[in-house]
């Protein structure tokens, strides 16, 4: 219920790290907004600012970290009369963050996100506020969420934590056990978003292929695609993050026979070698990484997969990065990221003998990501000549061009489309007849 005796907070939501975060700092937004508090978009604007953090890496740490300070100036030289942070980086070092940074009102958890206003209430009134129990929350609770007037593309979680014991991975710790949401909870949101003009939906969970087998007793992925496709106004349902162990045959099958489901697959691997793979803790071996990439290839032939790699993990020798670099030119993935490996607190792999040298780490990204430059430049020049649908999403007035992306392209991470032409609405999908390619863009013309 709104209270308007409230409206005269403004508050901010500083979104870092993944789009996890972004999901719940949609959530809180709404929460927020019902509450009868302003929004704004301007930290510099507001009463309360909340941090939404990220703790995944040492980088994304220290980016928080030093947003937090920076949010904290604001109480000097601004508005500010209260800072609430939350996210991961509040559920690893609670105390740390109350201890070491004094200007922090309130501390919400990544399970706690829901009691957000109150947290923000206690704080105005001078509470000091720390709310973090079990990261348990799993979205089944149906909350509306506050999506951005000009939005056409958003993340759903269908599954929160993660039971895979990866030996560098810290988020089990900060996000807690696998759990899926239902079918139902997932539709129903994805039909409120649709009726707020989202066109495309992105789904998201630490192990997506695995979704459903805590909740129904089996995988549930490829029920979940064909429901999610039946939703008037969703017209594209993309898929992150399809850990490569549970990829199952029938789901390589929905890829290739419905229309509605992106031809895109994330496939986060990390390597290709076994001796790595094993001391990371992943399921399978390049073997079976090479089968599972040519069986998708031979049944969805038009897919671009995309991988996440990560370089320098401890013991990675250079034979073993070089054939690495072999692997890559060889597969020859549509979309490549790379990683570096960071040292997560309490994780196994810290405890790895032969740590390697933060310089080597560096140079060995840097000769992966100019390996799959070259790869992009030469898949984008396949694409010059032909016809492919596009969804429009921004329109660039300082070059008089409208900006959109295809298919094979995931919002913020890939490559977009220069359409020169364009004269229509925003939030559209297009037929774009491909004029010109780059390393990782592409322009073109409406037909």
């Amino acid at each position: 219920m709104t209270d308007k005796s409230t409206s005269r907070e403004k508050v901010a939501i500083v979104t870092l790290g993944c789009e996890k975060n972004l999901v719940d700092s949609d959530m809180m937004a709404h929460l927020i907004d019902d509450k009868g508090y302003e929004l704004v978009d301007n930290p510099e604007e507001a009463t309360v600012v909340i941090v939404n953090t990220c703790g995944f890496i040492d980088a994304a740490k220290e980016e928080s970290v030093n947003k937090i300070l920076d949010m904290a100036e604001l109480k000097e030289k601004g508005n500010l009369k209260s800072l609430v942070v939350a996210g991961c980086l509040t559920q690893r070092y609670k105390e740390d963050l109350l201890d070491e940074i004094p200007e922090v009102d309130g501390i919400v958890g990544t399970g706690d996100f829901m009691a957000i206003t109150n947290v923000i209430e206690d704080t105005l009134v001078g509470k000091r506020t720390s709310l973090v129990g079990n990261p348990i929350f799993n979205y089944e609770e149906v909350i509306k969420r506050k999506v951005k007037e000009g939005t056409y593309t958003t993340y759903i979680k269908i599954a929160e934590g993660c039971d895979n014991a990866c030996t560098f991975c810290s988020i089990p710790l900060m996000r807690g056990k696998f759990r899926s949401r239902s079918i139902e909870s997932i539709v129903e949101e994805a039909t409120y978003l649709a009726s707020k003009g989202i066109v495309e939906i992105s789904l998201i969970a630490q192990d997506s292929t695995n979704y459903g087998m805590d909740l129904y007793g089996k995988i549930m992925l490829p029920e979940l695609l064909d429901t999610l496709a039946k939703i008037d106004g969703i017209e594209w349902i993309r898929l992150h993050y399809a850990y490569p162990g549970f990829f199952s045959d029938e789901l390589i099958s929905t890829f290739a026979k419905n229309p509605k489901v992106c031809k895109y697959i994330d496939m986060p691997l990390q390597h290709s070698e076994d001796l790595i793979l094993k001391r990371m803790r992943r399921p399978g071996r390049q073997t079976d990484i090479r089968q599972l990439v040519a069986k998708i290839r031979a049944q969805v032939p038009d897919v671009a997969l995309r991988t996440s790699l990560i370089v320098g993990f401890p013991g990675e020798t250079e034979e073993e990065f070089q054939n690495l670099c072999e692997f890559v030119k060889d597969i020859k993935f549509d979309r490549l990221g790379v990683f570096t490996y960071s040292e997560e607190d309490d994780t196994p792999a810290t405890r790895l003998p032969n740590q390697i040298d933060e310089e080597v780490k560096e140079k060995r990204a840097n000769i992966i990501m100019e390996i799959q430059r070259q790869i992009a430049n030469e898949k984008n020049g396949q694409y010059v000549g032909k016809e492919l649908d596009v969804l429009v999403e921004k329109y660039e007035g300082r070059n008089n061009v409208h900006v959109g992306r295809t298919q094979y392209d995931a919002p913020e991470i890939d490559g977009e489309v220069f359409i020169s032409n364009y004269n229509g609405e925003l939030g559209k999908i297009v037929k774009v007849r491909i004029t010109h390619s780059y390393d990782y863009d592409l322009a073109g013309e409406v037909i």
